[in-house]
């Protein structure tokens, strides 16, 4: 019998609230579209409190001018690199773990974790040391002008050091998505960025007891509450809490493991590393043009990423559900999922573009009064506000590709999508062209269109369904 209107509404706000407190559904059995809900919601909710961070930040950080903005936007871009190494190791994380719950070894997949965490905190001390000792010379590298250098190096060198926080929390939020605890995921995330967002406005102006630190205060208040949001999850991994628990059994080296996990990882890493270095590039094409084009770029790519990363915990759904329905054996439901939870990203995305196409500039004017500035963060905003739709579908394929553990064709998409094809097209489009910023912002739309025709033609022949981890 099909629900009676007063009580589909009750079944799904019962959903709802359900996915927020947490559920011990099996996501391998029942309905796909309460599946999707029920990981999708806290991954969204948990992704929205992040993109709303990163548009407070930029909300006080504008006040400070354009050499402030400048500053992050350059330091964002070498932190691009460093981000690729964590979501590349996060990725395979949820990939590993995954399979090991749809399989129904929570053992296997706490061990899986735990070696995820050695290797990245290892590595974040690496970047981390390398970033604090040489943040003036990498922002005279990225082009940054004297004035950026003498009062940005101490805001670069605060983010590189506080790295350790970054890779622990982007490798436990992993792990709790893989394992299907989405609300606990969120619930970390969400401390986190609430201390960033009270500590930001404070520290940058200093409010009440607060020192004024200016934008330096925005470094300091980004490692506190990411550092603290990654020790309160580690807390909920070895309080067993959730779906999985870390024991003092599970502490042990695993070899097999580790290769396992190194190999996943490996080719995922080189795929974020592609992506993303691929944006400290287009970084470097835009300071040509001044700072106002690098501020007006940092302010429009925040307000991008405001919506960007609400469907990207979509995306993590999707990652999730596939990588525990081939645990399962269930290939077809994986599948299954991954088309409608890119059906549901794609409404949301295509009405979010249509909406920042149409009001761009007031948008953009509640951040900057700088008439040069507006004028370049309004033209980026709605240039790649023109591919929603696409970048909809292709986030969440991509992901799915993840999810299942075969990190090689993302990889193989990055390198042709953002490398032979968006870098080339934006320099030739802004230097050779003469069309300056706006050759680069057309060239991101492009490209990533490009990105998600291929991901789909690559997802439809389903050798992901295959993939051994």
């Amino acid at each position: 019998m099909s629900p009676t209107p007063q009580t589909a509404p009750h079944s799904i706000l019962r959903d709802i609230r359900e996915a927020i407190f947490g559920s011990r559904q099996d996501f391998t059995e029942g309905s796909i579209g309460r599946a999707v809900l029920l990981l999708a919601v806290p991954m969204v909710l948990e992704m929205s409190m992040e993109s709303l961070f990163a548009i407070v930040d930029v909300f006080f950080v504008a006040r400070l001018g354009a050499d402030a903005v400048a500053t992050v936007g350059l330091t964002e871009g070498m932190l691009t690199i460093v981000y690729g190494v964590a979501m590349g190791l996060s990725m395979a994380t949820i990939a590993m773990v995954a399979r090991r719950i749809g399989e129904k070894n929570p053992d296997g997949a706490a061990v899986a974790a735990l070696h995820a965490l050695g290797i990245g905190i290892t590595v974040a001390v690496l970047f981390g040391i390398i970033g604090v000792w040489n943040a003036p010379r990498m922002l005279r590298l990225m082009g940054a002008s004297p004035a950026i250098v003498r009062g940005g190096s101490t805001f670069t060198a605060i983010v590189f050091g506080g790295l350790s926080g970054v890779f622990l929390l982007f490798l436990v939020n992993g792990t709790l998505r893989g394992a299907g605890d989405a609300p606990l995921a969120m619930r970390g995330l969400w401390i986190a960025n609430a201390i960033n967002i009270v500590l930001d406005p404070c520290l940058i102006n200093g409010w009440g007891p607060f020192p004024r630190l200016g934008v330096t205060g925005a470094a300091v208040a980004t490692t506190t509450g990411r550092g603290l949001g990654g020790l309160l999850q580690l807390y909920v991994l070895l309080s067993g809490r959730g779906r999985i628990a870390f024991h003092r059994h599970h502490f042990k080296l695993n070899l097999e493991v580790l290769t396992r996990l190194l190999r996943v990882s490996g080719s995922g890493m080189l795929q974020f590393l592609v992506a993303t270095a691929s944006w400290l590039g287009l970084v470097r094409i835009i300071a040509m043009f001044g700072s106002a084009a690098l501020a007006g770029y940092t302010i429009a790519i925040r307000i991008i990423i405001f919506t960007i990363l609400p469907s990207w915990g979509m995306a993590n759904a999707a990652a999730t559900l596939v990588g525990q329905n081939l645990g399962a054996g269930k290939p077809d439901r994986a599948e299954r999922s991954v088309w409608l939870t890119g059906f549901y990203n794609m409404i949301f995305l295509g009405s979010v573009g249509l909406i920042f196409i149409v009001f761009a500039a007031p948008i953009v004017g509640f951040f900057t009064s700088d008439p040069e500035v507006l004028r370049n963060a309004t033209s980026c905003l709605r240039f790649v506000s023109y591919g929603y739709v696409f970048y909809a579908y292709g986030m969440v394929i991509v992901q799915a590709f993840n999810g299942a553990g075969d990190t090689v064709t993302p990889t193989m998409i990055n390198l042709f999508c953002y490398w032979m094809w968006q870098i080339p097209m934006a320099y030739s489009l802004a230097r050779l062209a003469g069309f300056g910023p706006k050759g680069v912002f057309a060239a991101i739309t492009v490209a990533e269109s490009t990105l998600a025709v291929v991901a789909l033609l690559c997802f439809r022949r389903g050798k992901w369904k295959k993939q051994k981890i």
